[in-house]
């Protein structure tokens, strides 16, 4: 079986409010129980708001540290699930349930070994 990588984006801005997102966390906690069930779900987590993000990064002999994304953007990766399935296909499922769940675009990438 390979493994995928489920990345959920979210636009930039403050969390929604709590009675929108409870329904939300509710759906992914059943889905996330569901892929557990079927022995899809190796590892799940959300992310911290992406002001807490550090950057390090190579430039020239030195190495820089800068607080922040690495890039400014109209959305960001909010959290992620890794899945293990036969194909694309049935990680495209997945990721359909994981879209509906979140309402937010899901991003679908096989992890290389």
């Amino acid at each position: 079986m390979a493994q995928y990588l489920l990345s959920v984006y979210q636009p930039d801005g403050p969390a929604p409010a709590p009675d929108f997102l409870e329904p939300i966390m509710r759906d992914v906690e059943a889905l996330n129980r569901d892929m557990k069930a079927a022995d899809a779900w190796v590892f799940g987590a959300g992310l911290h708001p992406t002001e807490t993000a550090t950057v390090v990064r190579q430039q020239g002999a030195e190495v820089l540290i800068t607080d922040g994304p690495f890039a400014e953007a109209k959305e960001h990766v909010g959290g992620f699930t890794v899945i293990e399935a036969a194909d694309l296909d049935a990680a495209l499922g997945w990721a359909e349930k994981l879209a509906r769940a979140t309402t937010l675009p899901i991003e679908v990438r096989p992890i290389q070994h």
